[in-house]
């Protein structure tokens, strides 16, 4: 397949974009400065200019595009960006898809867990409400603009959960500390959080491209972990104790609305989709992940 890709420079878009080349596919990044190789063209989201030649012959789209969640304060203007960074690519690739004859097959533009807001323990299949708070608002609108790609593309949103990760990511911060045994639960730990190992979330994207899915899809293990058992299972798999717990109001004070909405709130959610359709993990379990992510899964025999 010939995949334009957007977003390509990130955590999912770097280990996703070598894991398709490993499968023979072409990849070509869209990227915001001048192209440095034939594999590059130029784009500029913000002024919602592409042309839409970059996308002839192209098979899929896969679209990453998105400001870090986490990286810095939210405030007002911070938040602003977080919602442009996500429409305005968006947008533009559904816009310049709609100018071809002869559009891609199928635009998978990437959403999140957080488009069900803090849910506690409920169940969340694909077909559950849209939740409350920034995030849910961002997402709901992030797969809305998805779907402005022309008639006859199949447009699939994965809303993706915690992608654990040997460097960079959730885990970036956080293994860092469990390391030097210093690292402990969020809040009072009880809170879901939908995980997959970074391996899985490309291979389920890559599984995407051809599966006959469309819609949101639920991207996440199948075991149910919360913060507790995550933290618990990394810290184990590192020989470390996980004492030192960070109430929630210290985290509210530190980080703000940004706190409750990426790590006190709660999402249960299931891969139905994924698992109806016949996607095989790699890392089904907690216990397969935590020995992955930390680097031991070679001695364990995962």
């Amino acid at each position: 397949m010939r995949i334009i890709m957007a977003g390509a420079s990130g955590l999912i878009g770097r280990d996703l974009s070598a894991h398709l080349r490993s499968g023979g596919h072409e990849v070509i990044r869209l990227v915001r400065r001048a192209p440095a190789t034939a594999g590059e063209f130029r784009w500029d989201p913000a002024a919602g200019q592409l042309d839409p030649a970059h996308l002839e012959g192209a098979h899929a789209v896969i679209n990453l595009s998105g400001a870090g969640i986490g990286d810095r304060p939210w405030t007002r203007r911070r938040i602003d960006e977080l919602f442009r960074s996500r429409l305005d690519p968006t947008r533009t690739l559904a816009a310049a898809m709609a100018k071809l004859e002869h559009p891609p097959q199928v635009f998978i533009s990437q959403s999140g867990s957080n488009y069900y807001g803090d849910r506690g323990t409920t169940v969340l299949r694909e077909n559950s409400p849209n939740g409350s708070g920034i995030m849910a608002r961002i997402c709901h609108e992030w797969e809305a603009a998805a779907h402005g790609a022309p008639a006859g593309v199949r447009v699939v949103t994965p809303r993706t959960g915690v992608v654990l990760s040997r460097s960079g990511g959730a885990l970036g911060r956080l293994l860092p500390l469990l390391r030097l045994g210093v690292g402990g639960p969020l809040g009072n730990g009880r809170q879901c959080w939908p995980w997959m190992t970074l391996p899985d979330v490309s291979s389920a994207f890559g599984f995407l491209l051809s599966a006959p899915l469309a819609g949101p899809v639920n991207l996440c293990a199948p075991e149910t972990a919360d913060v507790n058992a995550l933290i618990a299972r990394l810290a184990g798999a590192l020989h470390r104790p996980a004492l030192f717990r960070v109430p929630a109001p210290v985290l509210r004070l530190v980080m703000g609305k940004l706190a409750d909405e990426l790590l006190l709130g709660s999402q249960r959610m299931e891969p139905a989709m994924l698992a109806e359709a016949g996607f095989t993990w790699q890392h089904p379990s907690l216990a397969q992940a935590a020995a992955w992510a930390t680097g031991r899964d070679q001695a364990l025999g995962y």
